[in-house]
């Protein structure tokens, strides 16, 4: 969705804007960040920047709507000029969560996701590392 022309495009737009993406991006918009972070680290980024700090950000839309309402003293962009929701990030929400659990419990599961051995134990790998961090 996001591209190193729109990076371009909103530097050249908006005079010290500063490029935060998620790493989840293309490596070419990656490349031209000045941060790069997780949503936790996007969000704190933001939370600890000074009023009237310019930011294009890289990440779902909600999340960069949310932190536009949230810190009007900032100016904050969407990356793109195309709207991108994300479905699935859309969708976790409580009676997603609720609906899942629920069929889990009756026996019958759903948006099971299956990987081969190798990528299931490097997922494990880094489920206890994030669980791990304090």
């Amino acid at each position: 969705m996001f591209t190193a022309a729109h990076v371009e495009q909103l530097r050249a737009q908006v005079p010290g804007i500063q490029i935060l993406v998620h790493p989840e991006c293309p490596m070419d918009v990656v490349d031209r960040a000045d941060v790069i972070g997780s949503t936790s680290k996007i969000i704190r980024q933001v939370e600890e920047a000074p009023p009237g700090a310019k930011w294009a950000i890289g990440t779902e839309l909600h999340l960069v709507n949310r932190l536009k309402h949230e810190h009007p003293e900032q100016e904050i962009h969407f990356l793109s000029p195309i709207v991108c929701m994300c479905a699935t990030m859309y969708r976790i929400d409580l009676a997603h969560l609720c609906w899942s659990l629920e069929n889990l419990s009756a026996g019958t599961p759903v948006n099971v996701i299956r990987v081969d051995d190798e990528t299931a134990r490097w997922a494990l790998v880094a489920l206890e590392r994030m669980l791990a961090v304090k």
